[in-house]
């Protein structure tokens, strides 16, 4: 298909639509059951009918695959099961002709214990990147320096005999934290990013980036009340959320580094959107990273990746809080992703519900980050302990049964045991309930899940107000949710019931014209009847 001529425009991120692509679950193109970058290439006219505007790729750099690419080995090459240096200059290449911009998932907070920095910062006290990592001596009695724990289970700390010290690890113990007090450290990792602009991507999602700094004098965290625990970052089992994570994360030095990553994007009208992992400040950590123009340009909370699903008074509560604090920041909002129960699970939704938080999300004020298969209504897929390849699964099943459900192999076809992702035997199962879903059996079926996100994507595209707009929030009218979007003395209101229940909303004053009757949008002026699940959009101009 035909791409759309990519501008060199320095805001083309403001309102971007990014589809996220999980590699090892995408596309496998030579039949060894495991995504890749070939498989990227063959399916990026999939995302250009969609309509998005960039694709977010997660880690396929050379690793171990103990967090299956989220522990790295070699930042500057491809990792061999997902190709080489040339397949991802071809998937550069594709996605730009087809109007496509390209971002990569950097994991700069942690590497493997087998990258060759570390390899050597273990050796002694005295080498040449003794200090490139977060060592620690022993408390007197010889246990951890300090009370920090992993999100994956346990300390923070592992021991290593042949320094006799600590490493940080905030999550497996074979993904030590780089030490970013360090400026040769910081240095090394702004090489790294000026290596993949040179070969073309146009920005970065910054893996746990307020992860990067620890405190320099290691002091103990604080207990979180019982009351304040929330498990949107770790499972509820995990003792994790037991602690105020003040100390081991969220550091003031982080935005002296955030500075200097931004000089590096600038150059090449790139951006980059920071995944803030934090249950209690994520809001203000983004009005901190994206504030002044000189950090990152946008951030992506937590907020509607939480299990508890998103009403009408929680996402007034979202903005009311991020207006307060962070009146000028540019969220990046997402409602699945490859580290959470996919939204269609975690709320309970019908496809009618799913297609109406669909469009409120194009409709709201940010960038938007899509995950694949959520265009096709994928629910969790549900995994046996004996297929299992999530060491976060392993370590809490079954009341936590990891990652693997919502990263099983993307349904293309429905008359193949593999639905046309491979033909190998995938790393992780096909499960049957996703086949009825695959992007055959909709693509051209005017009611399917994949031709409502066409829709809804082609409206946002369509009005310039949903993509830079500002926007008004109205009082919540029971589980109503509305909203004002305006730009340049145009004007749309949008009103979501977000329940089972018909439920009226009320218009602000003026004349207003329907609009968006493919999406299910209905129109009245005044108080305005809505059925379950449905919507109201209107323009005034």
């Amino acid at each position: 298909m035909e791409g759309r001529i990519l501008a060199a425009d320095a805001d083309w991120w403001r309102g971007a639509v990014i589809y996220q692509i999980y590699p090892r679950s995408y596309q496998d193109s030579n039949g060894d059951g495991i995504g890749d970058l070939g498989g990227i290439v063959q399916r990026l006219p999939h995302i250009a009918s969609l309509g998005a505007d960039a694709i977010w790729i997660s880690p396929f750099f050379t690793s171990p695959m103990k967090d299956f690419g989220y522990d790295v080995s070699d930042y500057c090459d491809v990792d061999p099961m997902f190709g080489s240096l040339a397949d991802f200059d071809r998937v550069v290449a594709t996605a730009h002709g087809l109007g496509l911009r390209v971002m990569i998932d950097l994991v700069l907070s942690h590497t493997a214990d087998v990258h060759p920095w570390f390899v050597e910062s273990r050796k002694n006290r005295t080498n040449a990147k003794a200090d490139w990592y977060v060592w620690a001596d022993p408390k007197g009695d010889g246990t951890a320096p300090n009370n920090w724990l992993s999100i994956f289970g346990g300390s923070a700390w592992q021991w290593d005999g042949r320094r006799e010290q600590y490493y940080l690890h905030n999550f497996l113990t074979s993904q030590p934290d780089l030490n970013f007090h360090c400026d040769a450290v910081q240095e090394a990792l702004l090489d790294v990013a000026r290596f993949w602009l040179k070969r073309g991507v146009d920005g970065f999602r910054l893996d746990t980036i307020n992860f990067y700094f620890a405190d320099k004098y290691l002091r103990d965290n604080p207990p979180l009340p019982k009351a304040l625990r929330n498990d949107s970052i770790a499972p509820g089992v995990n003792p994790y959320n037991h602690q105020l994570h003040l100390f081991d994360k969220n550091q003031p030095e982080n935005l002296e580094f955030l500075r200097k990553f931004r000089s590096v994007l600038n150059p090449y009208n790139a951006a980059a959107v920071g995944e803030v992992g934090d249950a209690q400040r994520g809001l203000e950590i983004m009005a901190e990273y994206t504030s002044g123009g000189d950090k990152v340009q946008m951030c992506y909370p937590f907020e509607m990746l939480q299990p508890k699903r998103l009403t009408a008074g929680l996402l007034v509560e979202t903005f009311a809080r991020m207006n307060a604090v962070a009146p000028d920041a540019w969220p990046c909002w997402a409602y699945s992703n490859h580290d959470v129960i996919r939204h269609i699970t975690r709320w309970g939704l019908t496809d009618q519900a799913a297609k109406t938080y669909t469009t409120l999300l194009m409709c709201l004020r940010g960038s938007v980050c899509l995950y694949q298969g959520e265009e096709l209504g994928l629910p969790e897929a549900e995994i046996a302990f004996e297929d299992l390849q999530d060491p976060y699964g392993i370590q809490f099943w079954p009341e936590f049964k990891g990652r693997d459900g919502c990263r099983t192999p993307m349904p293309w076809v429905t008359d193949n045991a593999n639905a046309g992702f491979s033909e190998g035997r995938p790393w992780l199962p096909v499960v049957t309930p996703h086949l009825p879903r695959s992007v055959a059996a909709q693509d051209n079926d005017a009611g399917s899940m994949l031709t409502h996100y066409r829709n809804a994507l082609a409206m946002r595209r369509a009005n310039p107000v949903l993509v830079t707009g500002g926007m008004e929030m109205l009082p919540a009218e029971g589980e109503v949710v509305r909203f004002v979007r305006f730009l340049g003395g145009k004007q749309m209101f949008c009103a979501f019931n977000l329940s089972d229940q018909p439920a009226r909303c009320t218009l602000p004053d003026g004349d207003w014209l329907q609009y968006g009757a493919c999406l299910g949008a209905t129109m009245a002026t005044g108080t305005h009847e809505l059925p379950a699940w449905g919507l109201c959009l209107a323009k005034q101009e």
